[in-house]
C-alpha cells in the first residue's frame, strides 16, 4: 500500500525514457544538491545528452514543517529496471516525463505507463511533456488519446524541466490526484 510515512515523509517518483528531464526537473526543485548516479552515456548519439542515470537520483523538499517531500528519479533504460523495483517500494505517485520532441514519444508513453503498471499497481501518475518547443508537431491530445486507449486517465502538462515553478506544478497536480 503506498502512504504517507508516520514521520510526514512523502515518496514520489520520476520515470520516463533517457533525455526526458529527470534529473534536471529534481534539480530545479530541490532543497540541496541531489544525490545523482549519472555516467558517460556510451550510446549517445553526439546530442548534447552525455550522461545517463544508472541508479537513481534522490533529493528531498520540505513542504512545511511536518512534511518532506522525498523525490527519487528512475533510470529511463530498460536494463536498470531492476532498481526501479526496488526504490519505488512506498511511492505515493509517480511524474511521468516525456520528451515532447521525440517521434517516438507515443511509444515511449505506452512503454512507461506499462512499465509504472508492472511494477506498482494502481499507482497514480501525471504526465510533463517537455521540449513541445523543438516540435511543432506536437500534439498534446495525442498523448490523451494513447492514455485513453489504455483505459486511464492522467492530467498532461508541457513543462520546462529547468523551470522551479513548472516543476512543483506538476508535483501539487500529483498530490492532488492521489490525496
Amino acid at each position: 500500500m503506498n502512504t504517507i510515512a508516520s514521520d510526514g515523509s512523502i515518496k514520489l517518483l520520476f520515470t520516463g525514457p533517457v533525455g526526458a528531464g529527470k534529473t534536471t526537473a529534481i534539480r530545479a526543485i530541490s532543497d540541496s544538491p541531489p544525490v545523482s548516479t549519472d555516467v558517460p552515456w556510451t550510446e549517445a548519439d553526439g546530442g548534447s545528452k552525455t550522461t545517463t542515470t544508472v541508479a537513481f537520483d534522490y533529493s528531498s523538499i520540505r513542504l512545511d514543517d511536518s512534511e518532506t517531500l522525498h523525490v527519487y528519479g528512475l533510470p529511463g533504460q530498460p536494463r536498470f529496471n531492476f532498481m526501479s523495483a526496488i526504490i519505488g517500494r512506498g511511492a505515493l505517485g509517480a511524474i511521468l516525463l516525456l520528451d515532447g520532441s521525440s517521434p517516438d514519444i507515443a511509444d515511449d508513453c505506452i512503454e512507461h505507463v506499462r512499465r509504472l503498471g508492472q511494477l506498482f499497481p494502481g499507482l497514480g501518475f501525471v504526465i510533463g511533456v517537455v521540449k513541445t518547443d523543438l516540435s511543432p508537431q506536437f500534439s498534446i491530445g495525442m498523448l490523451y488519446q494513447v492514455i485513453q486507449e489504455m483505459e486511464l486517465s492522467a492530467p498532461i502538462f508541457t513543462i520546462d524541466p529547468r523551470h522551479r515553478a513548472q516543476v512543483i506544478q506538476l508535483v501539487r497536480a500529483l498530490l492532488l490526484l492521489v490525496d
